[in-house]
C-alpha cells in the first residue's frame, strides 16, 4: 500500500486535503458541550494584609488557609505565593471532572471557617475566592516609546484605566498586572507623641482622610 502512494504523491496529496476539510467540516459541526475537560479547574483565594512582609503574611493568612482547605472534596493539590508587597495568592487545582462551580462552593465554605483566625486587618478587607486558570489567555504590554514615564505609573495607568474594561469582556474572570506596584504611600507615627494626644492610630487615619476629604 504504501509502495502506491510513493509513486503517486498527488493522489497522497489530494487523500489529505480532503482529509482535512472533512474534518473541519466535522468540528464545526461540533456542540462544544461535549467536548471533554482537558485542564483541572482552579480556585483562587486572594486577600490583602497591609504592611505585612512575606513570612508574617504565610504565617498568620496563608497558613490557617491551608489548613482548612486541606482535605476539601476532589483537591489534588495547592500551593499559595505571599510577597512582601502585602498580597496573598493562593490557588486550590481540583480533580478535572469536577464542576468548577461546585468546587467554588466547598472553597468558599473551607474560607469562611478560616476566617475567625486571620487578622482583623485581613478580615475587615475580606477574601476574594473566584475560579481561575493557570495559563492566562492572553499578555499585554505597556511601553512609553519616549521613556518618560516608568513601570510604576503604567502600572498605575493600567489598573486605573485597563483593567476595569478587560475584565467586561464576556469570558474574561480577571486581570492581574504583572511586574510594578501601585502608587501608595506608608506613613510611620510616633506613639509617644500619639500619647500625649491621647489619640489613636485609627483616629489618626480617620482625620487624615478627613483631611483629605475637605482638599
Amino acid at each position: 500500500m504504501y509502495r502506491f502512494f510513493i509513486k503517486r504523491p498527488i493522489v497522497a496529496m489530494v487523500i489529505a486535503i480532503v482529509t482535512v476539510i472533512v474534518g473541519l467540516v466535522a468540528m464545526a459541526g461540533l456542540p462544544v458541550a461535549q467536548y471533554p475537560n482537558i485542564v483541572p479547574p482552579e480556585i483562587l483565594l486572594q486577600t490583602t494584609y497591609v504592611g505585612a512582609d512575606a513570612l508574617t503574611i504565610e504565617q498568620s493568612v496563608a497558613t490557617p488557609l491551608e489548613q482548612q482547605m486541606s482535605g476539601v472534596d476532589n483537591m489534588n493539590y495547592m500551593y499559595s505565593l505571599n510577597p512582601n508587597n502585602g498580597l496573598m495568592r493562593m490557588t486550590v487545582n481540583f480533580d478535572v471532572k469536577t464542576d468548577p462551580n461546585t468546587d467554588q462552593v466547598l472553597a468558599q465554605l473551607r474560607e469562611s471557617q478560616a476566617e475567625r483566625q486571620l487578622p482583623n486587618d485581613v478580615r475587615n478587607f475580606g477574601v476574594t475566592v473566584q475560579k481561575s486558570l493557570s495559563a492566562p489567555l492572553m499578555l499585554i504590554a505597556l511601553d512609553s516609546p519616549k521613556g518618560t514615564h516608568d513601570a510604576i505609573f503604567l502600572a498605575n495607568y493600567a489598573s486605573i484605566n485597563i483593567i476595569d474594561q478587560l475584565t467586561r469582556v464576556r469570558g474574561i474572570a480577571s486581570v492581574t498586572v504583572f511586574g510594578a506596584g501601585q502608587y501608595a504611600m506608608r506613613c510611620w507615627v510616633r506613639p509617644d507623641q500619639l500619647a500625649k494626644l491621647n489619640i489613636t492610630v485609627p483616629e489618626t487615619e480617620y482625620r487624615e482622610s478627613c483631611r483629605s476629604g475637605r482638599r
